[in-house]
């Protein structure tokens, strides 16, 4: 399982060493990329975890561009941007393309390792979401036809009487399904069964 991480990506070496050594000394797991290609291919190469903290200004591809791209790609863990003086108003127009954050530079050690905590928390949660989507859809893709039927109208808050009707069989046979439903979704009530559509949706 590919683990969270922040990924820096700067192109003055510099400054990924004093950003790695910074993290590291309070328990951050760090990978660092010189420049926008580089994180690309790591990308490319399966799936990364954690935040980003990218720097703006970078060549041969700024940071901008990248996260550009990496929007484009549907990249979802949280950006944030390094930035300048001069460049806020950039920082400010990716906050509004997606980026989770952006730290002006001079920055205090402690206000940027608190919002790459903060991202962090994020990805995770967004991460534990997604697993649990993932899950349901699974379960859901084990249901027959007819148990699919059955389940659309318990999640509506539909009787079982009514559910007969509607698909033409008999109340039995609507309970039967109903609880092969239940058995197969790992749930107790109607309102569970409506849960777990909400998190596959």
């Amino acid at each position: 399982m590919t683990r969270p991480m922040v990924h820096l990506v700067d192109d003055e070496a510099a400054v990924r060493d004093a950003l790695g050594f910074l993290l590291q000394s309070h328990g951050l797991s760090t990978a660092a990329y010189p420049d926008a290609p580089s994180f690309l291919s790591a990308l490319a190469a399966g799936p990364l975890r954690g935040c980003v903290l990218l720097d703006v200004r970078m060549e041969p591809m700024s940071g901008l561009q990248l996260h550009d791209e990496l929007m484009a790609q549907g990249f979802r863990a949280p950006v944030i941007f390094l930035t300048g003086h001069g460049d806020i108003p950039m920082a400010v127009e990716a906050l509004k393309k997606g980026a989770f954050d952006f730290v002006e530079k001079p920055f205090s050690d402690d206000a940027l390792v608190e919002r790459v905590q903060k991202a962090l928390a994020v990805e995770a949660a967004q991460h534990a979401d997604q697993a649990a989507g993932d899950e349901a859809a699974a379960r859901l893709a084990s249901l027959s036809e007819r148990e699919r039927e059955v389940m659309q109208r318990v999640a509506a808050g539909k009787l079982n009487k009514v559910i007969a009707d509607e698909l033409h069989i008999s109340v039995r046979t609507v309970e039967v399904h109903r609880a092969k439903v239940f058995s197969k979704l790992g749930v107790r009530s109607a309102a569970e069964v409506a849960t777990l559509l909400a998190q596959i949706r």
